[in-house]
């Protein structure tokens, strides 16, 4: 295809989704012929003047849409169209990210941290038949007002390290994504600027982007942000909330030390910053440095729920808020999510009021410990950072794979894996050529073991790693 070059100036987004929705419209217009070859992603990428991960990202997502086949050692073939066309750009990228919403079945799922499946059911299923039993009414209908023991259940499972918080600002949430969300929205307004970790969970961001309020990089190292970094943002951006994960970092694993963490609050109450401290990851620990809430109570809204250590299902979540702001925050809540559902709040009041919690906790922490074992068995050699409590390793790749195209070979192959762009706030920032492999979904540890497997024989074939999957 030497006289055939992709426009950018049209469409909107990233450039990777610009350069896919391009190609599709070149092929429903017949400009790309069925059986055409595509230019191979290093030639395209000098042509076009973007880098070969934006070009191998467009690949990717085509053949996500049907659009080509890629053949290992061939190149990038345009199909044969069959049924009607498609129209517009893919949902899954709406508002960033580089999951799929839909995913083609028969895949290992090594794409999500959620808490392993250690036979909760059965627990789960006691608990809830009794939930029925005893409250019929309850559970048909709208939860218009909060049990006091759903308070009291967040004040011990948030409670760690001395510290406990107060009842009258604990929030019982929908898990700990919609206790954030709705933290950002009762404490913010439209066009304020929220700072996150440069690498982060960023869905957060992504929800905070879809709610008006603007998303702001703070550098990072192997302690987590970086102190001067954040005072520079604050004195030239104004933000009104940081988000920070401070221990057991997604995805870098990095654990915040006491004297950082000192030096975050100090900004903070310089510059007049909310803090939400997302301790999801820290609850799998056994010790951390002295937390956020403890160091800076009158700022900082803490955040744990259920989902990494005892069932991601159960949806359950509190939010630890400096008592004058509770109010607000369950508000919010209300607002956002429509409510606390009967069920999901009793059940998760009642996992960790029983004790039932903190068992299933300790199976959880056992079971993930001996799937970290198999991991570093299996990448044996390799330039990863684990923790034997993390559900996920953060793996360097060697050269001369990218992340994106590592990610794409590994969905080939049958497993989903999270390239670094997943992470990212923003899309700019240098290559870290890291992928991060979680491994507390696939059922059992046998699927474990082929997962890993099949990964790392892809380690150890990086000739793949540019044109055998463009």
């Amino acid at each position: 295809m030497t006289n055939w070059l992709p426009n950018l100036a049209r469409g909107t987004g990233p450039l990777y989704v610009r350069l896919a929705d391009q190609i599709e419209r070149d092929i429903e217009s017949g400009r790309l012929a069925s059986g055409t070859k595509l230019p191979p992603q290093r030639n395209l990428a000098y042509d076009i003047g973007v880098t070969i991960g934006t070009v191998s990202r467009a690949y990717a997502l085509l053949r996500q849409r049907g659009l080509v086949s890629g053949e290992v050692g061939r190149g990038t073939y345009v199909l044969e169209r069959v049924g009607a066309p498609r129209t517009g750009p893919s949902a899954a990228q709406a508002f960033g990210g580089t999951r799929d919403m839909v995913v083609a079945s028969g895949k290992t799922r090594m794409d999500s941290s959620a808490a392993p499946d250690i036979g909760q059911a059965a627990a789960l299923e006691r608990i809830t038949t009794r939930i029925v039993c005893e409250h019929p009414h309850s559970i048909a209908s709208y939860t218009r007002s909060l049990p006091a023991h759903w308070f009291d259940a967040g004040r011990q499972w948030l409670a760690r390290e001395g510290w406990s918080p107060p009842p009258e600002g604990i929030v019982p949430t929908l898990g700990g994504h919609a206790g954030i969300l709705a933290t950002i929205a009762a404490m913010t307004t439209p066009g304020d600027r929220i700072a996150f970790e440069e690498l982060t969970y960023s869905h957060v961001a992504r929800s905070a982007t879809v709610i008006g309020r603007r998303p702001l990089p703070i550098a990072i190292d192997e302690d987590g942000m970086i102190p001067e970094d954040f005072e520079r943002v604050c004195a030239q951006q104004h933000p009104r909330m940081v988000f920070l994960v401070a221990s057991l970092h997604n995805p870098t694993l990095a654990t915040m030390p006491e004297a950082r963490r000192r030096a975050i609050v100090d900004i903070a109450r310089l510059h007049n910053v909310w803090l939400i401290e997302d301790n999801i990851y820290g609850a799998l620990l056994e010790e951390t440095p002295p937390l956020f809430a403890s160091l800076a109570p009158e700022r900082t809204f803490h955040v744990g729920g259920l989902s990494k250590s005892v069932a991601a299902g159960v949806r359950g979540g509190w939010v630890a808020s400096p008592p004058a702001y509770a109010s607000r925050i369950l508000t919010a809540h209300k607002m956002i999510t429509g409510g606390m559902p009967f069920l999901l709040g009793e059940l998760a009041a009642q996992l960790v009021l029983s004790g039932e919690a903190q068992t299933l906790r300790n199976q959880v922490l056992e079971e993930i410990a001996a799937r970290h074992a198999i991991a570093a068995e299996a990448f044996a050699g390799a330039d990863f950072t684990s923790h034997p409590r993390a559900p996920f390793l953060w793996l360097k790749l060697p050269e001369p794979w990218l992340s994106s195209t590592f990610k794409q070979a590994a969905f080939e192959e049958g497993v989903l894996i999270d390239d670094e762009d997943e992470f990212r706030v923003g899309r700019s920032g240098a290559p870290l050529h890291r992928v991060r492999i979680a491994f507390t979904v696939p059922q059992n540890r046998d699927l474990i073991r082929r997962g890993f497997d099949t990964l790392a024989g892809l380690l150890d074939n990086p000739i793949s790693g540019f044109d055998n999957y463009g």
